[in-house]
């Protein structure tokens, strides 16, 4: 940490930062632990909150609070409306749980990057902490294979097994002979679309986490969350476009497995 007295060289500084707590041996079963304590704890803050207001909800003259939350569900609800073609009581639900949790969770991008690390390390004694779940890439690809199952679980369901099948065989040249060519084109452009869905969640939010731990180790300890400052309200509009983005795809996803062209 970029405490006095510690000699820590800033790509040690770096390395550290980037490191997560984990248990495993490296490889495939690794379960980076503050991912997920912190995507949980993001989640619940979530549900939290929305089912606090809707208790509390009034007919009269709402609160600042329930009128943030109407605000959302009714933005969350209007980008349904306009993008989704089919009829899914899941989906604006779906899609408004999809926006609040990765924004709360890119928010944690926000958080100086010493204020939760170092109490941990010297108070604690856990040596690593990643605070943005979103910077972690199992993370990321793992909600995009959720809307991935949800996808295939629609296409078989609107459209049948066959004619699922038959859009993968069929499709975009309508004949036996091109069945091969199809097949390797939808199945390539249908595994790109969660992995792209994954990846630049991911990638942003790495790229904004780096640049956080770049400005802090080149600072000193005292100096580093006042010269993150610029970047962080510039980083504001990065953390609610990549919510937008992972949410607006998801519908129009979720629209297209609905879609039955057969």
């Amino acid at each position: 940490m970029a405490a006095p007295g510690e000699a820590l060289t800033p790509s040690g500084y770096i390395t550290h930062h980037l490191t997560n707590l984990s248990v495993g041996d490296g490889g495939f079963w690794t379960v980076h632990i503050d991912s997920l304590v912190f995507s949980v704890l993001t989640g619940m803050a979530f549900l939290w909150l929305f089912r606090s207001v809707a208790k509390k909800a009034t007919s009269g003259v709402p609160g600042k609070l329930q009128c943030f939350v109407e605000i959302m569900v009714e933005f969350v609800d209007t980008n349904v409306k306009d993008t989704f073609h089919g009829r899914n009581p899941l989906i604006a639900p779906l899609a408004l749980t999809i926006f609040c949790w990765i924004f709360l969770m890119n928010t944690m991008d926000l958080v100086p990057i010493d204020f939760l690390p170092y109490p941990a390390e010297h108070w604690l004694g856990i040596p690593y902490l990643k605070v943005v779940p979103t910077a972690d890439v199992n993370i990321t690809m793992a909600m995009a294979l959720g809307v991935f199952a949800l996808m295939i679980y629609y296409s078989i369901k609107v459209k049948g097994l066959g004619g699922f099948a038959k859009e993968l065989a069929l499709h975009p040249f309508n004949h036996p002979v091109m069945i091969p060519f199809n097949l390797l084109l939808e199945v390539v452009s249908l595994l790109a679309k969660p992995i792209s869905l994954g990846m630049r969640l991911f990638g942003n939010m790495f790229a904004g986490e780096v640049v956080f731990i770049l400005i802090a180790a080149l600072m000193p300890w005292w100096a580093q969350w006042l010269g993150s400052v610029p970047w962080a309200i510039f980083h504001i509009l990065v953390i609610t476009i990549q919510a937008f983005v992972f949410m607006m795809l998801t519908i129009v996803y979720l629209s297209q497995a609905h879609e039955d062209n057969h």
